[in-house]
């Protein structure tokens, strides 16, 4: 799988984990998660290279528990975030 889809699924994937996603330009300021609010938020700046982003999703997720979706994902991504088992 190509690192552009990859990105696309662990943001899919962040998404349905809870995670608001915001796409900024952050003019050579590191993007990553924080919480607001109680809600958790997901910074990528668009203007990086994909394998960048793709290690700040990865960084988010691995600061959850895998979200109950029931939707599988890749073994390229479980292997990534190195959750254990995902339903």
């Amino acid at each position: 799988m190509h690192t552009v889809e990859l990105l696309e699924e662990a943001i899919e994937l962040a998404e349905r984990a809870g995670f608001e996603i915001r796409r900024e330009v952050l003019n050579g300021t590191s993007g990553g998660a924080c919480r607001v609010g109680g809600r958790w938020r997901l910074y990528l700046d668009p203007s990086q290279p994909a394998p960048e982003q793709l290690t700040q999703v990865v960084g988010a997720l691995r600061q959850v528990a895998p979200p109950a979706t029931g939707q599988p994902i890749s073994n390229q991504l479980r292997s990534l975030i190195c959750w254990e088992s995902m339903e």
